[in-house]
């Protein structure tokens, strides 16, 4: 089965947030790197979840739980960027994220509406 757009970028994003945590991780940056990882990551596990989701409602759920993700991780690389904490740049991050809360949004919203 071919990989939906979702699926590969939720996955790409996943490996650019665990890299830059390392970064963070080598600067002695612990708590925002753990909080980073943590949501970054899991924005595909739920994504994958809603893959094998049992009802249509679950589908729709678990969408929903990685928009949430999505945006908390925003929220942390915002964090990092305006704080200068680590002089590590995060710009393509955010740009990420801000595509996969597009990507999410409208599937949470097309989802939702053909019950």
């Amino acid at each position: 089965m071919a990989d939906s757009p979702i699926r590969a970028k939720s996955f790409k994003f996943a490996l650019k947030i665990i890299r830059l945590s390392t970064k963070l991780q080598q600067r002695r940056e612990y708590v925002i790197s753990n909080q980073l990882v943590r949501a970054g990551t899991s924005i595909g596990s739920n994504v994958e979840e809603a893959q094998a989701g049992q009802s249509r409602r679950d589908f729709l759920s678990k969408m929903a739980i990685a928009s949430k993700e999505v945006r908390e991780t925003k929220y942390w690389l915002r964090l990092i960027d305006k704080s200068q904490m680590a002089s590590v740049d995060v710009h393509d991050e955010l740009d990420d994220a801000e595509e996969l809360i597009r990507i999410l949004t409208a599937i949470v919203k097309t989802a939702g509406r053909s019950k």
